[in-house]
Parts: structure tokens; sequence; C-alpha cells
């Protein structure tokens, strides 16, 4: 077989899978189309749950062992066992603090995601206003 033959072949080859793999139009390169949209709703609802339930009840389970903790701490003093437990309580409200301040934050970025993604959408609509038909402004 000659090379332009050969060459001829592979690229015909390739040129079909490449086509095989169009999903007719619609982007993406396979069957299913991707759910790009956002629900803010869902995230409000997120968010509210971080605010009113986690967060309160973290505060409170936190507050809870502390107070736990305090009273075995005084009940052991002098003893190693009361030393450890207050390296035990120290620990737990530095957890309990980086938890907190994790939550504050997740609810946060849920609350600006959906500014952000309007953000973006208003963005991508004034990059293609040039090419819209119709008069400019």
């Amino acid at each position: 077989m000659a090379f332009a033959d050969e060459w001829s072949r592979i690229k015909a080859e390739t040129t079909a899978m490449r086509l095989d793999q169009l999903d007719g139009g619609g982007g993406g390169g396979g069957t299913s189309q991707p759910d790009l949209k956002t629900a803010p709703d869902e995230k409000k609802a997120a968010a509210r749950v971080i605010q009113d339930i986690l967060e309160p009840d973290t505060k409170t389970a936190g507050d809870h062992a502390d107070a736990s903790t305090s009273a075995a701490k005084t009940e052991f003093a002098g003893w190693q066992t009361g030393a450890a437990l207050k390296t035990v309580e120290e620990t737990w409200t530095g957890q309990v603090k980086m938890l907190l301040g994790r939550l504050g934050g997740e609810k946060a970025s849920l609350g600006g995601a959906g500014l952000s993604f309007q953000v973006q959408e208003l963005k991508t609509r004034d990059g293609f206003q040039p090419l819209a038909p119709g008069p400019k402004e």
C-alpha cells in the first residue's frame, strides 16, 4: 500500500471517529445535556439551615461540652488528669470556633453565589451584545 493511500485511509477513519462523537449540534459530545441552571432558592434554604440550625446547635453542643469539661477539670485539680482536661478543653474550644467559622464561611459563600452567577451572566451578555442583530445602542 502506498503512503498516500494509507494516509487517506487514516484521515478518513479519524474524521469518522470524531463525527461519531458529536451530539447533533447541542455541544458537549454526549447525549445528555448538563444542567447549568443555578438554584438560588436552594442556596438560600441551605444558608438558612446553617444559620438557624447548624450554627446554634454547634454552639450549644460546644458550650455543653465546655461546661462538663470545666466541672471535671475542677474535680481533678492538682492531678495530671486535671491538667490533661485543661488541654482537652482548650483544644475543644478551638475546634468549635473553627467549625463555627467554617459554617459562617459556607453560609456567606452560599449567599454570595447567586450574586456571582448573576454578575457573570451579565458580563457574558454584554460580551455578546456587539454581535447581536438589530440597532446598536
